[in-house]
């Protein structure tokens, strides 16, 4: 161990060259999951209520941490300490043994395995009305709320914005829950407020916020009862879109915004592309982006 770390696991500077692999790869790990959750590194570590000295430390490897600092950032970042500190498939042999399964296994499969397992445990078949509701998922700036309204309309559909759901459950706006309560709490409004509308509409276009796919539990519902639908644009195309709206969360104050849209767009490609389809807005005039969204999802849900 470097002779530098301090007794008490705070973070503490490593010479150049004297990176351990194993604090490289855990630093990796929670620059991951704050990148997924689309968390900046002030926010995290204000989140945690640690220095943001310490969480850049962290996450570039030349940091010692005490396991308490890393329960803080695992609260943070609703995760579990295991998924910080490493593999959780390693935990038990049924993990193991499950984990054997799937080794190796491409995308496709993955894919039929994690819906065989959706069905197994929710103890029934997938929701009859879940092509009846489309739910658009991708960054801010994506054209779910603008194209969204235009596909509800089309389809004499309502037209839920998760986000109003989630306000009017928590009676104040999501930036106030973040505030107030934490991450942690705004994901929990969010899985009730999509377990709202899917019980109240059986037909509808969703928009849904841009971080839903960064809890599990709320995004294997969402792809269980919703017919998905990934918006795509370039990270430069999200921000030109967001100046526009005239809003920069959660980039604000940050001098490397773009940075953090790229990583936050990184982070969640993978999620993002569990969708049922896919479509880029990018570099398509308004009506034409509509007409084509509009033509490939009659195609989609008509062969699908």
């Amino acid at each position: 161990m470097n002779k530098s770390a301090q007794a008490d696991g705070v973070p503490t500077a490593r010479g150049a060259g004297d990176k351990d692999p194993f604090l490289v790869a855990l630093g990796e790990r929670v620059r991951t999951l704050r990148a997924r959750r689309g968390l900046t590194r002030k926010a995290l570590a204000l989140d945690a209520g640690v220095s943001e000295r310490h969480v850049a430390n962290l996450e570039s490897g030349v940091g010692n941490a005490s396991v308490m600092f890393l329960r803080q950032l695992a609260q943070a970042l609703n995760c579990t300490l295991a998924e910080i500190v490493g593999d959780e498939t390693t935990s038990s042999a049924e993990w193991l043994l499950i984990r054997e399964i799937l080794h190796g296994r491409d995308g496709e499969a993955l894919t039929r395995a994690r819906q065989a397992l959706t069905e197994l445990f929710a103890g029934s078949e997938r929701d009859p009305d879940r092509r009846g509701r489309i739910a658009l998922i991708g960054l801010r700036g994506a054209g779910k709320s603008t194209l969204g309204r235009m596909l509800a309309d089309d389809m004499h559909v309502p037209f839920v914005e998760l986000n109003r759901v989630i306000e009017q459950l928590a009676g104040c706006p999501p930036s106030e829950i973040y505030s107030l309560y934490g991450a942690t709490a705004y994901r929990r409004y969010e899985l009730r407020a999509l377990e709202a509308v899917v019980a109240e509409h059986p037909r509808a276009v969703i928009a849904s916020p841009g971080g839903i796919v960064s809890d599990a539990a709320t995004f294997n519902f969402l792809l269980t009862h919703c017919y998905t639908v990934w918006l795509q644009a370039s990270p430069e195309e999200h921000m030109k879109r967001v100046v526009a709206q005239g809003d920069l969360r959660p980039m604000s104050g940050n001098a490397e915004a773009m940075d953090d849209l790229k990583r936050i767009l990184a982070g969640r490609t993978d999620f993002y592309a569990k969708a049922d389809m896919n479509f880029d807005t990018g570099g398509r005039a308004l009506a034409d982006a509509y007409l084509q969204l509009r033509g490939r999802l009659a195609v989609q849900l008509s062969s699908d």
